[in-house]
């Protein structure tokens, strides 16, 4: 028996995988053939392919030459496959160890064609399978609409050319990146639920490359693993822009008038029937003003459509900028507007609201040269005394203006509620309300004062200065009658400011004529107190030449409430001016006990509702006793109001309260009284 050395059976062994990689046909079964003559060192060697040979190849393959003893026939089998055969002949003599070396070599041959087979298998199905994604990448490519893929988390992993075509960005610039990028406004994102269910289709906004904000339809399916786990989003957007657009000019069209861009009656009915119910759980108060324009018709006929439709246009936008953002206003055709009013408590509001829509016409409007005036006819309606839904209210709102048209003497302007009670009430509050602003331009009010006593001494330390309104028809209009409608007005504003005006003036001429500096108590509303008071105060007391020991300013306690940092920012601008703070109605209101550490006050004052029942109710007397009791902690002084018994006096006066006022000392009196009676307390 002959043996390769071991070098050279390794070398064919190579030999042999190198050839079941490049080889294929007559030239593997040729190089098969002679690694198998090499390795049994046999003259003849041949590969055979199956299947078996038949009689005439076998006698081929393995002839007997003289003196030859028969060759050996090797099958190539790995696990049942067989690969082919064998043959070797041509020695002297083949023995056991010839027939095992064969079979090992048939062996290793198996081996490899098998891998090699099942390489070549995968290849074809790698290939098959990237044949198949290159056509469906093809398919997704073709699409109109854009197609991209996230993970769970909204990392974009896949990106279409529609979805490049779309957004203008490339496949690199967005796989990688998180789909927020794209996004115009905040949305909510990915959530598990979804996920789950897959299927949502929605209308979102979104932005291209270039910036140009979009509308797009977007249809979202989860993206699922081998288990049915979902792993990412499919995400699908068409690009729908002209769509929304003209659905958009189709509901302009539908429910705002095409003339002033304001609502129509349409969209008017529809929100003020979604205020009512708002009202209703609220039990707020609403109303519907009709309003019909004076001398447009006049004007119409005269100068013609071109200038009718610039005056309404111009009457659109005044009534816009004199009323709230949350009221509703609309053209109802002609020259008839509506005003919802909901957020409101009281229905003497809507007359309030009707005078700004009257005053917002006062001034002519200037159209091509023409200098042309408008007035207004107002009918109000108020939920729920006149109705319960908005058809109602605007047909009884037209009736009553139709009843203010008629029932007016001016024919410029009228305003009548549809309630015969509410139309008195709402009259004489216009006719007061107007009488105020007159006695402001022609010096019809005046201030009295009331002392302001120390129990320790019995001296007169201050005093408040109250205003007083003398009518020239009517005599003194008390105050309660008119400074909640100079608060509802706005008109507190130029009432305070007149006050202090006044005050300062008569305090000048008190320090001209000798008297000891008093502080002088200003009531200051909440209306008043914003940051440009502190530069007021300042500018009033440089002007008549005061010290600031002459004044105090009195605030409300529910001035405190409202931003609690600007508040006392403007507070400490004012003390450092050297005047003093009052909080006057102190346990009225709301206050923290935290913020009234922190106020720069000087004094207390106790809410006369309080003081009335004392002594004889004990919580009365509790609640001015634990009131003492606080300032004193804060080092604050205490003056009790409304004092007029004796009784009440004694209590305070142990209770430790330092000032009191009321009319058993005094009821506010006229300046010159108010000087001999300070006089005549200090002995001057």
């Amino acid at each position: 028996m002959i043996l390769l050395p071991v070098s050279d059976t390794l070398n064919e062994s190579a030999a042999l995988c190198d050839a079941v990689v490049r080889l294929r046909g007559a030239a593997l079964v040729a190089e098969l053939g002679r690694i198998a003559s090499a390795v049994m060192a046999s003259p003849h060697g041949q590969f055979l392919p199956a299947p078996p040979p038949s009689s005439g190849e076998l006698s081929q393959a393995l002839p007997i030459l003289p003196g030859d003893t028969p060759g050996m026939l090797q099958e190539i089998n790995f696990d049942g496959q067989c690969f082919g055969y064998f043959a070797v002949s041509g020695r002297d003599q083949y023995g056991e160890q010839d027939r095992r070396q064969l079979a090992s070599l048939a062996s290793l041959t198996a081996g490899v064609l098998q891998v090699h087979s099942l390489a070549q298998r995968s290849t074809h199905a790698y290939a098959q399978v990237e044949a198949l994604l290159a056509q469906q990448t093809q398919i997704l490519d073709q699409l109109h609409e854009s197609v991209l893929t996230t993970d769970l988390t909204g990392y974009i992993t896949s990106w279409n050319k529609g979805a490049e075509r779309l957004f203008g960005y490339s496949s690199v610039e967005a796989v990688g990146r998180n789909i927020l990028f794209l996004y115009d406004e905040e949305e909510t994102g990915f959530r598990d639920a979804f996920l789950e269910q897959g299927g949502r289709l929605m209308e979102v906004r979104r932005r291209k490359k270039s910036g140009e904000v979009f509308w797009a339809s977007l249809s979202l399916s989860p993206l699922r693993d081998m288990d049915e786990k979902p792993v990412g989003l499919i995400a699908y957007l068409t690009d729908i822009t002209e769509r929304k657009l003209a659905e958009e000019r189709l509901h302009h069209l539908a429910y705002y008038d095409p003339l002033t861009s304001l609502p129509n009656r349409t969209l008017l009915t529809k929100l003020v029937d979604q205020a009512l119910s708002v009202a209703q759980r609220s039990k707020m108060l609403g109303c519907v003003l009709f309003i019909d324009l004076n001398r447009f018709k006049l004007i119409n006929d005269t100068l013609g459509r071109r200038i009718g439709d610039e005056l309404l246009r111009q009457v659109a936008q005044r009534f816009r900028r004199v009323l709230r953002d949350q009221d509703l206003v609309a053209r109802l055709g002609g020259d008839e507007f509506a005003v919802g009013l909901f957020d409101i408590g009281q229905h003497y509001e809507a007359s309030t609201v009707s005078q700004k829509l009257l005053a917002s016409l006062v001034q002519p409007f200037l159209i091509e040269g023409h200098d042309l005036r408008v007035g207004a006819s107002i009918g109000i309606s108020v939920y729920p005394q006149d109705g319960h839904d908005a058809e109602t209210l605007l047909r009884l709102a037209d009736i009553a203006m139709y009843r203010a048209k008629q029932d007016s003497s001016s024919e410029t302007e009228s305003v009548a509620f549809y309630s015969q009670d509410m139309n008195l009430g709402m009259q004489a509050r216009m006719r007061l309300e107007t009488g105020l602003r007159h006695a402001l331009a022609e010096q019809q009010l005046l201030l009295h004062y009331q002392p302001k006593y120390a129990l320790a001494s019995g001296r007169i330390i201050g005093a408040e200065a109250l205003v007083r309104w003398r009518h020239p028809e009517h005599g003194m209009i008390p105050p309660a009658d008119f400074i909640p409608l100079a608060e509802s007005t706005g008109l507190v504003v130029q009432v305070g400011e007149w006050v202090l005006e006044a005050a300062c003036a008569q305090a000048q001429a008190w320090k001209q004529a000798g008297l000891p500096p008093i502080r002088l108590a200003v009531n200051v509303s909440a209306r008043e107190f914003t940051s440009a008071l502190p530069a007021r105060v300042a500018a009033t007391l440089a002007r008549y030449g005061l010290e600031a020991a002459w004044l105090e300013l009195e605030i409300t306690e529910s001035t405190l409430m409202h931003n609690i940092e600007r508040v006392i920012g403007i507070m400490d601008r004012i003390t450092a001016l050297g005047v003093a703070l009052s909080l006057d109605d102190f346990g009225t209101g709301y206050s923290s006990l935290s913020y009234l550490k922190r106020f720069p006050i000087d004094t207390l004052k106790i809410d006369r509702s309080f003081t009335t029942g004392i002594p004889t109710d004990t919580s009365d007397c509790a609640i001015a006793s634990t009131i003492i009791s606080i300032a004193q902690q804060l080092h604050h002084k205490v003056i009790a109001e409304g004092v007029e018994t004796a009784e009440q006096l004694a209590f305070l006066k142990s209770s430790g309260c330092d000032e009191v006022q009321g009319y058993l000392f005094s009821r506010p009196l006229p300046a010159a009284e108010f000087e001999r009676e300070l006089r005549q307390n200090w002995g001057i």
